[in-house]
């Protein structure tokens, strides 16, 4: 019988709850909504493990009982971070910045429990490489609304893949939720395991 009355992501992304539902875990969604605003000059590490924290701090006050996930992603170039973008020209601004370069992907994972006292926060960092993009493509692109609610103004999974030339580290990372670190913390913290045979799905 496990410790825990039961698994709650704090995050209302759909992407992270198909990555979760992908492991075979069985969770609820309560958002830990609050503003996703950097400190001056936080460092994108700090940054996102402070909001996944926070997140996940919020929903177990209210579930005490239960262990809760949260988590944050955020795109870094030359540690200036990316959040989501508030306006199409914004995005198209991010993703002209994005254009023929490397790029930092960052994602904060936090567990919380009260009534056990556990607390562990990690942070995931993968890299991405986009080829040149003109003018024409990023507008086509940002005109089909994908990125607008995505950290960096891009979907890896979705529309924007045709822009990626290199990965390096975790590709679920960059979706929005690296499984495979998820996984040994949920273990870590006596939660049952997810299926192994998953969680390297893409």
């Amino acid at each position: 019988m496990s410790m825990y009355k039961g698994l709650i992501l704090a995050s209302e992304s759909p992407r992270r709850s198909e990555l979760m539902q992908k492991m075979g875990l069985d969770f609820h969604v309560v958002p830990g909504n609050l503003a996703e605003l950097p400190i001056l000059d936080e460092l994108p590490n700090s940054y996102v493990a402070r909001i996944a924290l926070e997140k996940a701090l919020r929903v177990a006050a209210l579930y005490p009982d239960h262990l809760v996930i949260g988590a944050d992603t955020a795109v870094s170039v030359d540690d200036r971070i990316l959040g989501k973008p508030r306006s199409a020209r914004d995005a198209e601004a991010m993703l002209a910045g994005l254009s023929g370069r490397w790029h930092e992907v960052w994602t904060g994972l936090a567990l919380v429990c009260l009534d056990r006292t556990v607390e562990r926060v990690r942070v995931v960092r993968s890299e991405v490489c986009f080829r040149a993009l003109s003018a024409d493509e990023i507008a086509e692109y940002v005109s089909g609304g994908e990125p607008m609610d995505k950290a960096g103004a891009y979907a890896i999974q979705g529309e924007a893949k045709r822009f990626v030339t290199q990965v390096k580290g975790s590709y679920h990372n960059i979706i929005g939720l690296p499984t495979m670190e998820l996984s040994r913390m949920l273990d870590e913290a006596g939660y049952p395991p997810a299926d192994d045979n998953l969680i390297s799905i893409r």
